[in-house]
């Protein structure tokens, strides 16, 4: 069973929450698509993510080849 937090505690996440918003949004997309590849994609959708890794790993080399 998940315990509930104290008041201080949810203060302190919604403080770190609001300062964070551009981290906190990355956690969340993040755990949004590894949710999604462990429970639901399927063998297309994983060969086609495969791909955009690929891309995406390409890109980043790239980019800090030139810096």
């Amino acid at each position: 069973m998940a315990e509930k937090l104290s008041e201080a505690r949810t203060r302190a996440n919604k403080k770190w929450d609001e300062k964070n918003k551009e981290r906190k949004k990355y956690i969340v997309k993040r755990s949004t698509a590894r949710g999604f590849i462990r429970n639901y994609a399927t063998d297309d959708d994983l060969a086609e993510m495969l791909a955009l890794i690929s891309d995406r790993h390409k890109q980043l080399k790239e980019q800090n080849d030139e810096q």
